[in-house]
């Protein structure tokens, strides 16, 4: 693996991480659970294809955004009105709801590499281990929850935009989270797999940047800054920073 850091190894004291496509497959998952979703609504009585339901269902999430409340609710009234017919629509509502949440119960996994691999950085290094990530506080901490990665990542350093008032791709939430930590950004790594998002803004800061390619929502998009480094996993993280940073785990 290449380094683009010069001269002697940079001293890294803390190393962040992004969720969504970073730490889990938040694209395979995401699919899954709307797909399931669609399908206990039409199990409940909706008339119409899962195709063409989901297909509706994309541009209601493109449309108001993936955290916006009420999808379902939008989906039913843009339907034609004979799918939902003599259906009280909150039953429909209803299922959706608790079959997407069935489906993060039992298919929220992170990447099988990342547990061993934070556990590594964890038990064998001095680095500063946190978390920034872009989402509603809640939602953003239940996967935390759920992805069993808290006990490798320090209590202090986990940063949701929700609760900073401040998100990606704005340089001053980066900033920010290096002063709340005291940790200067030239000695930060960040590592996130959106360039606009995650790579541009940490990058313009000062910060270190990996960018992790496995086949998000954003693995074709490139940014305006390269990033010091592309991973296609967590062992390539590990064998990264033993390589140009000197840190052996």
């Amino acid at each position: 693996m290449s380094c683009s850091t010069q001269g002697s190894s940079p001293r890294v004291d803390g190393l962040f991480f992004d969720v969504d496509d970073t730490l889990f497959s938040t694209s395979k998952f995401a699919e899954l659970a709307r797909l399931n979703s669609i399908q206990a609504m039409i199990q409940h009585g909706l008339a119409v294809s899962q195709t063409v339901a989901y297909r509706e269902l994309q541009e209601v999430i493109g449309e108001f955004g993936s955290n916006y409340g009420r999808h379902y609710d939008k989906l039913l009234v843009r339907l034609p009105s004979e799918a939902s017919r003599d259906i009280n629509p909150a039953i429909l509502v209803a299922a959706a709801i608790s079959a997407y949440h069935k489906t993060k119960y039992e298919s929220l996994h992170p990447f099988k590499e990342v547990p061993e691999v934070l556990s590594r950085l964890a038990g064998r290094t001095s680095l500063l281990l946190g978390i920034i990530t872009a989402g509603l506080e809640i939602k953003q901490a239940d996967k935390l929850v759920r992805l069993g990665v808290l006990p490798y990542i320090a209590s202090n350093a986990i940063f949701i935009t929700d609760q900073i008032g401040i998100s990606k791709p704005n340089p001053k939430l980066f900033r920010k989270v290096c002063s709340i930590v005291d940790l200067a950004p030239d000695r930060c790594i960040y590592v996130g797999d959106n360039p606009s998002h995650d790579i541009d803004p940490a990058h313009e800061i000062g910060m270190y940047t990996i960018l992790c390619r496995r086949g998000g929502r954003h693995c074709r998009e490139e940014g305006r800054i390269q990033p010091h480094h592309v991973i296609h996993d967590m062992w390539e993280l590990l064998a990264m920073l033993r390589d140009c940073y000197g840190i052996d785990v």
